[in-house]
């Protein structure tokens, strides 16, 4: 297997050879010496080469660790690939037009050769630490957050000071003086997961949505090569991020990096795993490095102040500021769910303007939206201003609950340590799978289900949980994780093993997610189906319902473990309680029906008025009459305590219709106190509701149903607010008009009726939260507000934006939702500006407008 990979001397030959055939391409530089004295090999790619140094340019670092062999590998793929391709690829033309790779294929050349040849697994460089041991872990070794340690046989050695080791001094040098860099990318293994840089502070960054979105892309493309995901995460709490790495010295110089860890193992199998890793990855670098000239001084400027303006059931406004220019036009991307890519898959909409409008939206659905400005002419485009998130507002007869395990309620069983799987509840994380040391390990999670009505009608529903971790997941395309609901009354213990492994499963939930999708740092969903909410709504009754993930529960031969940790919310390893697994239920209740008898109807014609008859249809000179109708809203519950989920005319004609008579009839609300039959003729129109009735249709059937559309279920509801009649008109319509009329019956049990089904469901939402104030307790930013004095508010939801007043409580980082007023922003800086916000919400839920303070850093 080893004899597949290129050794570095064959890696060498190979940049020289390349230098000589394609010298308008490609120059090969030596950017220093390692400790063993062998060259560290800087490979420069762009059109017209001599001129690369001028173009924007992406840094591409491979196998800083000696035992991660992709780096080199996918480095000299993907040099190969660039050159042998640039004649017949425009698209590779292109971007080495205006772009230019620079790319170490191994930056550990010492540490490469010591585990090509004598330990596989050896990591470091070889450097002589003068006690008997060897090696300094190089990505510990940069100045940003290095941390001493003095145990020089450790793995992560991170050397007697920043900068100690030639290697690591080598390609600082050549940063410091190239800044036209503008993206780089360092290559490792393994786990299949992009890791953003950050500042130590996990905060929200300028250059956040750049980085994310810079990764989500290149999963794009690496997912429509193999069908896998990559996972986008930006690692744990700031006291356990890796410290002194290349990442964030790059990341320091203002340059957008990752690190990009590939596989599922060190040294995989060449021809079945590692070529599929190289295959996958060179169209996202072809991607990323077309990327660089739009984080370059010649870039747009990125757009500022981009809002959302307002939002309902359906749809949105978003707004933002940009200097008057006729040479630039926004994109903007709309997704739904963080970290997914900004393409044409995601594009909703071009415009010169200051402000985008988008409908069609689904109700009570997260949608996260972005912007950035693109030239006309030269088509480079801007970086991303920060997302926009929120959550559409939920339709007239629509409530939701997100409902938590409790602690004792959420962990995971492993069929090797009986004993120990009551500690698994409530503390770290879900580990589910296989592995020899735990043998088969189930996650379990019980929802109480006592916050949803009995007779809630589920509309949709979905379970999410966090990957926190696939390094343990060592097999690609091998196994699937699952989500199943259980027999509650097959299990008695959720904490015992056996019962678990035989429960009655009642019913799998969404889609079994394989384990090349299984990404870490992105939100995993399992999405209900109809057959799925059945089930979970017969759970309702029984006021809780039992989930078991599962995920493979044999190894290969030879393989030991095939395990996928995901947050618990709970303990020490993971992002904090936000992370928690959740289930979303969208539901609505049974309606209830009222139906008010028509108070008054009027035959109106241009000659009189006739009350307590009701009429239309064209008279003796072909004007048309029309028929009145008014309904008394007054007995209709508070419209504010009520939603109206449906409406409709009940209304039957009592006349013998001609078949040869071609006329229409349309029911029409009006907003008239006082009128003649000019005020009737010439009236503004408020809307029609349902659509026309034919002579032929009541020729055929008496009885017919007009039925409210959803603007006229708004219309009908801002009568009852105003405590108005809801007033209508019938009329006729004709291309040949004639003498004929059509009578409806307008008293007694066949008379006009207006039917209106409606649910009880508060509308106002409870009062905003005062006082807030914010504090420093121990080591933390410490908010306080006073409670809210209504019987409505149920909870406090806390939200963080380093840009702006949170316009809606989705609108940045979610810090805290539940009844007590404080919370901790536990691991946010207090170093820096920011915004926050306390939103106080009822059980639909309705959310208050904001209480926000503005916080000032402590410097």
């Amino acid at each position: 297997m080893k004899q597949q990979y290129k050794s570095y001397q064959e890696s060498k030959d190979f940049l020289i050879e390349c230098e000589k055939k394609y010298p308008n391409l490609i120059s090969v530089t030596n950017i220093g010496k390692s400790w063993e004295h062998r060259d560290i090999l800087l490979a420069t790619i762009s059109l017209n080469v001599e001129y690369a140094n001028l173009k924007p340019a992406l840094l591409f670092t491979g196998t800083i660790h000696a035992r991660e062999w992709i780096g080199n590998e996918l480095a000299i793929a993907f040099i190969d690939y660039l050159l042998k391709n640039h004649e017949n690829n425009p698209e590779i033309l292109k971007t080495l037009t205006y772009n230019t790779l620079y790319i170490v294929p191994c930056l550990n050349p010492d540490g490469f050769e010591y585990s090509r040849n004598h330990f596989s697994f050896w990591r470091k460089n070889r450097r002589k630490n003068g006690d008997g041991t060897y090696g300094v872990d190089l990505n510990r070794n940069f100045s940003i957050g290095y941390q001493k340690s003095k145990n020089t046989s450790s793995n992560v050695y991170s050397g007697p000071y920043p900068f100690s080791e030639p290697e690591t001094r080598a390609i600082k040098n050549f940063v410091d003086i190239h800044d036209n860099i503008t993206i780089a990318l360092d290559y490792h293994s393994q786990g299949n997961v992009f890791f953003p840089a950050h500042k130590f502070n996990h905060e929200m960054e300028l250059e956040g949505t750049d980085l994310n979105t810079l990764c989500a892309n290149m999963n794009y493309h690496i997912h429509k090569i193999t069908g896998r995901k990559y996972g986008i995460n930006r690692g744990k709490p700031p006291t356990k991020l890796i410290s002194g790495s290349g990442r964030e010295y790059y990341y320091s110089k203002g340059i957008i990096s990752a690190v990009v860890e590939v596989g599922t193992r060190n040294i995989p199998d060449y021809m079945q795993n590692m070529s599929e890793s190289i295959n996958e990855n060179i169209p996202a670098l072809l991607y990323a490095l077309s990327e660089a000239r739009n984080y370059s001084s010649n870039a747009p400027k990125r757009v500022e102040n981009f809002h959302l303006v307002e939002f309902n059931s359906n749809s949105c406004k978003l707004a933002w500021e940009y200097p008057e220019n006729p040479k630039i036009y926004f994109e903007i991307y709309r997704n739904l769910n963080n970290k997914e890519a900004c393409n044409d898959s995601s594009l909703v909409g071009i415009t010169s303007g200051r402000e985008f409008i988008d409908e069609n939206l689904q109700s009570g659905t997260m949608y996260f939206y972005y912007i950035r400005a693109v030239h006309k002419l030269f088509q480079i485009k801007s970086p991303f201003a920060p997302k926009v998130k929120f959550r559409t507002l939920l339709e007239n007869r629509e409530f939701s609950k997100t409902i938590f395990p409790m602690k004792s309620r959420v962990g995971y069983v492993a069929e090797k340590s009986p004993e120990a799987n009551i500690g698994h509840f409530g503390v770290n994380s879900l580990k589910v799978g296989v592995s020899q040391a735990r043998g088969i390990s189930y996650g379990v999670i019980e929802f109480d289900l006592d916050s949803i009505p009995k007779d809630a009608i589920i509309l949709d529903a979905q379970i999410s949980l966090y990957p926190l971790n696939r390094v343990s997941a060592k097999i690609e395309k091998y196994g699937e994780w699952s989500m199943t609901i259980l027999d509650s009354k097959t299990i008695a213990n959720i904490k015992d093993f056996e019962q678990v492994h035989k429960a009655k499963n009642l019913k799998s939930v969404g889609e079994s997610i394989p384990s090349e999708r299984l990404t870490q740092g992105i939100w995993s969903k399992w999405i209900f189906n109809e057959f799925e909410r059945e089930q979970l709504q017969k759970q309702l009754n029984k006021g809780k319902v039992i989930f078991k993930l599962a995920g493979p529960t044999k190894l290969p031969v030879g393989r030991d473990s095939q395990i996928m940790v995901f947050d618990l919310g709970y303990g020490n390893q993971g992002g904090g309680l936000h992370y928690r697994p959740s289930m979303d239920i969208k539901y609505t209740i049974p309606s209830k029906e009222m139906v008010i008898d028509v108070s008054n109807t009027m035959m109106i014609s241009e000659d009189e008025i006739e009350e307590g008859k009701l009429a239309c249809g064209f008279d003796k000179n072909d004007e048309k009459i029309y028929g009145f109708m008014s309904f008394d809203l007054s007995k209709l519950p508070d419209i504010d305590e009520i939603a109206i989920t449906d409406a409709w005319i009940e209304i039957k004609n009592s006349s013998t219709v001609k078949k040869d008579v071609d006329i229409r009839y349309n029911v029409e609300f009006i907003d008239l106190d006082e009128f003649s039959y000019q005020d009737i003729k010439n009236r503004d129109r408020i809307e029609y509701i349902g659509y026309e009735v034919s002579s032929a249709q009541l020729g055929k059937k008496r009885e017919h149903d007009f039925i409210f559309d959803s603007y006229s279920i708004l219309a009908l509801e801002d009568k009852k607010r105003d405590e108005q009649e809801a007033k209508f008109i019938i009329r006729p319509t004709s291309v040949l008009t004639r003498k004929h009329l059509i009578n409806w019956e307008n008293s007694g049990k066949n008379g006009v009726k207006l039917k209106i089904n409606y649910i009880e469901k508060k509308r106002t939402p409870p009062k905003s939260p005062t006082n807030l104030k914010t504090s420093i307790e121990k080591g933390m930013v410490k908010l306080t507000w006073d409670r809210v004095l209504s019987g409505d508010t149920v909870g406090y939801y806390v939200v963080r934006n380093r840009w702006h007043i949170p316009s809606n409580p989705f609108d940045g980082v979610k810090l805290y939702a539940g009844r007590d007023n404080y919370t901790y922003d536990t691991y946010g800086s207090t170093k820096l500006d920011k915004y926050y916000a306390v939103f106080s919400y009822d059980n639909i839920p309705n959310y208050s407008k904001g209480t926000n303070i503005r916080y000032k850093g402590k410097k």
